[in-house]
């Protein structure tokens, strides 16, 4: 691949960074990323992966933008109301970078279709807005052997990590199923801070081109917690390995995929 005069301008701040530079760039150009939810999270991982230049990017959303929506995903605007969040979010890909081909799924995702929705995809991110379907991207990825950045937000807080096959535990060996009903309020019922959305996104989209390029640290065994009302960061060591996992242990119990009751989530 041969960077085009264009091309060696847009990137021209990745490309003078020697951790990234020419190689790194062509990297991004030939990654894949998909990001489930086009919501609080998914959208401004969305715009920086896209201004990055990762060749091809997936959406996956079943929903239409709401005027609530927009406090905080950021990838829709006002003229976007009622359209799929999807086709908002495809529009601003392209207006924003040329170079990106996008992939939509204007469906829902579940355990009949998420297999084959990652199959093609070199990272996925978390971007979902319910327990059973961030249990259900992690069971996916782990028996798919992807790697993925999982968040969660709520009210002035937000927590991610990254999984990668064979180094470090997933979000079953933490979170071994999703809360009761009702157990942990919804984003609706509880609020949250726009801005929280894009701290969030955008570092799950930074542990996604680090990833790809081969640089810095991923947050693999780790837990990242931010306390935005504090402006306190705390990174929590998580066990190496869970020899009781459901579905990463010594003796798994899941090993096909299914949908979890659905319950509220932190987004």
């Amino acid at each position: 691949m041969i960077l085009s005069d264009e091309q060696l301008e847009r990137y021209s701040r990745h490309i003078t960074l020697k951790e990234i530079g020419v190689r790194g760039q062509k990297k991004l150009l030939s990654a894949k990323v998909l990001i489930i939810g086009a919501g609080g999270l998914g959208a401004p991982a969305a715009m920086y992966l896209a201004a990055a230049g990762v060749g091809t990017i997936g959406i996956a959303d079943f929903d239409n933008v709401e005027l609530s929506n927009l406090q905080r995903q950021i990838i829709h605007t006002t003229d976007d109301i009622s359209k799929p969040k999807v086709r908002s979010a495809e529009e601003a890909i392209r207006a924003l970078n040329p170079d990106v081909t996008v992939k939509t799924y204007h469906e829902y995702v579940s355990s009949s279709n998420i297999a084959d929705m990652i199959a093609d995809y070199d990272f996925i991110i978390d971007g979902a807005d319910n327990f059973p379907t961030k249990f259900l991207i992690n069971d996916a990825c782990v028996l798919g052997h992807k790697s993925f950045c999982h968040a969660g937000i709520l009210r002035f807080e937000g927590q991610l990590m990254t999984y990668v096959p064979g180094e470090g535990p997933c979000y079953r060996c933490i979170f071994e199923a999703p809360p009761p009903k009702d157990a942990v309020p919804s984003c609706r019922e509880a609020g949250v801070i726009g801005a929280m959305a894009g701290i969030i996104g955008s570092m799950q989209a930074l542990e996604a081109v680090k990833y790809i390029t081969g640089q810095g640290s991923l947050l693999t065994g780790n837990m990242l917690i931010f306390d935005g009302m504090k402006m306190e960061w705390r990174k929590v060591k998580l066990p190496k390995v869970n020899h009781s996992c459901p579905i990463c242990g010594d003796s798994p119990t899941i090993t096909e995929l299914f949908d979890e009751e659905q319950t509220s989530c932190t987004l």
